[in-house]
């Protein structure tokens, strides 16, 4: 495929020891809180043409990790992920092109169409005889687009959360 030399048809596999699902929000709107999903899992079914290739990701909603164990049982809980109820957070491509990747994002029950700019980071063979392909995707949400609202406001004004979410899916895949 022209788009992304050497990437091949067939089914490439989320490498997850080599794949993140991160995410960064703006705590107290002056410092950043990162986290991640530190169990994914998903395939890329890529075709001969950009217009038969799909996506299919998951990530563990129990496996979201701030480094702070107290905030991250606070996003298990029913005020963020409820991930009682909604186990899983997953992304379902619609479309595919050499420098985006449209599609279904559902969290919490809700899904809705996002848009991530896609970058191909190459193809590459490793030690073992694995071919490995890379990605980076980027996006912004709004959380309370998919029923995550909860807040507290702040005295000197704005929230403790934003509602502005960045992700970043950094991947790896292995081919066959």
């Amino acid at each position: 495929m022209t788009a992304f030399p050497g990437l091949t048809a067939g089914t490439w596999t989320v490498d997850p020891t080599h794949a993140e699902v991160g995410f960064v929000a703006r705590h107290l709107m002056v410092a950043k809180v990162r986290g991640r999903f530190t169990e994914v899992s998903g395939t890329v079914e890529v075709g001969e043409t950009l217009a038969e290739t799909s996506v299919r990701a998951v990530a563990s909603a129990a496996s979201v990790s701030t480094n702070q164990a107290d905030r991250d049982g606070h996003l298990r809980s029913a005020d963020f992920f409820d991930v009682e109820t909604y186990p899983e957070l997953t992304f379902v491509s619609t479309s595919v092109s050499s420098d985006s990747m449209i599609g279904d994002l559902t969290i919490k029950g809700v899904t809705r169409s996002v848009t991530f700019d896609l970058e191909f980071d190459g193809v590459q063979a490793d030690p073992w005889g694995n071919t490995k392909a890379g990605f980076t995707a980027t996006t912004a949400i709004n959380r309370s687009d998919w029923g995550l609202t909860w807040n507290a406001a702040i005295e000197g004004g704005g929230v403790l959360v934003s509602d502005k979410i960045a992700i970043t899916l950094e991947v790896e895949l292995l081919k066959g």
